[in-house]
Order: C-alpha cells, then structure tokens, then sequence
C-alpha cells in the first residue's frame, strides 16, 4: 500500500518543528521536504505542495492563505495551524471531541482548522455548558488560561532559555490586556456564546503546559446545578472520548490531596483533563493539556490520521 504523503510548509517554526518530530518516527507515512534555499520559493512549495495527500500549514495568518491559494490539486487535504480559517464555514474545525459527528466530518475534511491552545482549553468547557443549557450563550464568562513559554514561539523561548537580563520573566505575566486576544473569535463562535467573554491569558516561567480555568455562579446559571451536577454533565458529554477526560469527582475544593490544579499534568500527552471543583454557589472548571499537544501539533496529528484514515 503506498504511503500517504505529508508535507509541513513551515517546518522551522515551534508548531511546524513539533509536528514533524512526532511524525519523523512513524513509518506510515512519507514526509515531503525541501531543501533550506527552496524552503521559501514560492515555485517549489506550490510543485510539493500539490503532489502532496495532505498539507500542514504553520504559518502566519496571511502567510496562510496565501498558501492556500497555490494549492490547485483537488486532492490535497490541507490543515491550518494559524488562526486564519478557524471560523470560515468552508473550514472543518479541528477539535473531534468538541461535538457529536466532528470527528466524522473531519474524517471527510479536504480543509481543516487546527484549534488555537487557549481556545482548545476554554471551549472544551463552555461549549457543552451551552449546548447542554446549563448557561445561556448570553452568559458573562469570565476565564484565565496559564500557560507555559512556548506557545509564544522561537523569539519569547529565547528570551526565556538565553542569558536574561528582564528580571519580569521570572514572574508569571498577564497579557493582551486590551481584551481583544486573537482566539476570541473562535472561542465565542465555537461555543455558541453570543457575548464575548473576558479573557485574561497568562504566561509563566515553565516550558510547556496550560491549564484553562471557567467560573461560574450558579445562582446566574439556566440550570441549577453545583459542582456535582455540572461533573455529571460533563462526564456524560465527553464518554467514550479517549483524548478529553473528565476527572473523577474528589468532592468540594478537591482536586487531589492538595487540591492543587497543575499546568503541566499532561505534558508530552495529547490528553486534556477537565475536573469540576467549587462550592453550592460557585463552580470552578478547568482543562489540563499541553500547549503543544492538544493544544497544538498534537491535536493537528490527531486531524492528519483522521483525515488520512490512519490509525488514531
């Protein structure tokens, strides 16, 4: 059987470089590669790209489309890494878990959207909360989302691992304090909410990891339901998924003994955990993954093997 074959137009930048580490060792595929000095000529990407089954796009946005746009065989599957077509209809979003029957439309996706990492965490939560009607998509939704260095690219992992001279990098730093985050779009759009939420992204002194954390009151909620219930729903909404788990409910405050939320659990891992903590009035939900996994390369691999009918 010939094996499919993967070109990533991007390679030197943080997704592109881990996507193909986790593709170098498989021996399903065939990864497409151009020489250093033909890397950026347009001539080149355009010829491989088109002899290509599928197309990892890790580029920014406008970079992106542009990409696209010189792919003319009708036969290549291509997924977005930017933020370019997360919510274009003509696109496929990347998150199978997310709804009933995504998985199946991704399977038969010539154009998927690979989920944005704050996005990931933070629709992971909402989206079940309002199609499952526990809030109205009217609901003020307030979130935090930690995550590690990495996920600001080559430049901010050089300013982290270099000889620093900016003692500010070694406290956790809140960002695009303007509100106005690019993965909001597809946060809102992807959750069914019709008002923005307040985002307040942080980044930390650590590598990689995220932790994505949801309040809600309850006594503002369409349902009234506490900790417990919100555990059950949840529990139910993502059963029989293997990638997004629902943590054992450990009771009020508990997370575990400590009842300590950590960044970096699933390190390393394509997993998201979500656990469900709080009190009768107030519930606190967040998901545990890695920024670059099911935060990024991982989850666009977990797309490539569906896309490509590969075993997941």
């Amino acid at each position: 059987m010939t094996k499919p074959k993967v070109f990533i137009d991007g390679k030197e930048g943080t997704a592109g470089l881990q996507i193909f580490e986790r593709l170098g060792a498989r021996n399903d595929i065939e990864i497409l590669t151009l020489s250093d000095e033909l890397r950026k000529d347009t001539e080149a990407r355009r010829s491989i790209m088109n002899k290509a089954d599928l197309v990892f796009l890790c580029l920014p946005d406008k970079a992106a489309i542009e990409a696209v746009e010189l792919i003319d065989n009708p036969d290549v599957k291509v997924i977005d890494a930017s933020t370019a077509h997360r919510i274009n209809p003509d696109w496929v979003y990347g998150f199978p878990e997310l709804f009933r029957g995504q998985e199946e439309l991704i399977k038969k996706s010539k154009r998927t959207a690979n989920p944005g990492c704050h996005a990931t965490g933070f629709i992971s939560i909402v989206a079940p909360l309002v199609r499952e009607g526990v809030i109205s998509d009217n609901y003020p939704i307030s979130c935090h989302s930690l995550t590690g260095y990495s996920g600001g690219g080559k430049k901010m992992i050089a300013e982290y691992e270099g000889e620093r001279s900016d003692e500010r990098l070694d406290s956790c730093r809140e960002y695009a304090i303007t509100l106005a985050h690019k993965h909001i779009p597809e946060m809102t759009a992807m959750t069914g909410l019709k008002r923005k939420p307040l985002f307040f992204p942080i980044i930390g002194d650590y590598y990689s990891g995220m932790t994505t954390t949801v309040g809600i009151h309850r006594d503002l909620a369409e349902k009234n339901f506490g900790p417990k219930e919100i555990h059950e729903m949840l529990s139910d909404y993502y059963s029989g998924r293997e990638y997004v788990r629902v943590l054992p409910f450990a009771g009020e405050g508990k997370i575990d003994a400590r009842g300590i939320l950590e960044s970096n659990r699933n390190v390393g891992t394509n997993y998201l955990d979500i656990v469900v903590c709080g009190n009768e009035e107030q519930i606190l939900i967040a998901s545990m993954f890695d920024n670059l996994g099911k935060g990024a390369s991982g989850a666009a691999v977990q797309n490539m093997e569906l896309m490509l009918g590969l075993q997941e």
